[in-house]
């Protein structure tokens, strides 16, 4: 039996499931790892960071705490993909209680770093997500490319190339476990 894309994601989302006990203490590595890298990094303005689903690692405590020194964006649903808006409160709860920050007519067009949740990850450091395809139409939409973090509370990782031409890939993957990895330049 060949590996799939749909049996990464599959596999990934029980184990996710069946480490959910942890979760806390994975939620507590991934944050921790987030503001060590952030202090390290060049200066970035712009952050698209991610409103966690359960399923997802919380970086709720890291959110925050970036919000006071960085504009921080967050994705806010439009049909298919998503566009950014500004993390403000209250979120309100939509779809698939699915919290949203409020919707605004201000665009941003450029952002330094995204902060990407992701089921799984190839060995192109490639994005196996939920299957939606979301962050790949807005990726497939920005002129520059951020530093791109996917987050995992447990690394998900195949050895072999599954995901498509278009999924996104990522510069480093940081996960509960404590395993990280860099892209190979």
């Amino acid at each position: 039996m060949s590996i799939t894309k749909e049996s990464v994601r599959k596999k990934c989302l029980h184990s996710h499931r069946k480490n959910i006990s942890r979760r806390f203490y994975f939620d507590s590595v991934v944050n921790t790892r987030l503001e060590k890298l952030f202090k390290s990094l060049k200066p970035a303005r712009k952050i698209l960071l991610y409103i966690p689903l359960g399923m997802e690692a919380d970086i709720t405590k890291t959110l925050r705490k970036l919000r006071k020194k960085h504009t921080v964006l967050v994705p806010f649903m439009e049909g298919e993909s998503f566009k950014m808006v500004q993390y403000r409160l209250p979120l309100k709860r939509k779809k698939f209680g699915i919290y949203e920050a409020g919707n605004s007519n201000k665009k941003f067009k450029k952002i330094d770093i995204a902060v990407v949740p992701a089921v799984g990850i190839d060995k192109d450091l490639k994005r196996v997500g939920f299957g939606k395809g979301m962050y790949d139409r807005f990726f497939a939409k920005l002129k520059q490319r951020p530093y791109t973090i996917f987050v995992q509370r447990k690394l998900c990782y195949v050895n072999e190339k599954i995901c498509d031409e278009y999924d996104i890939f990522a510069d480093m993957v940081i996960a509960g476990d404590g395993r990280l990895e860099k892209r190979k330049r």
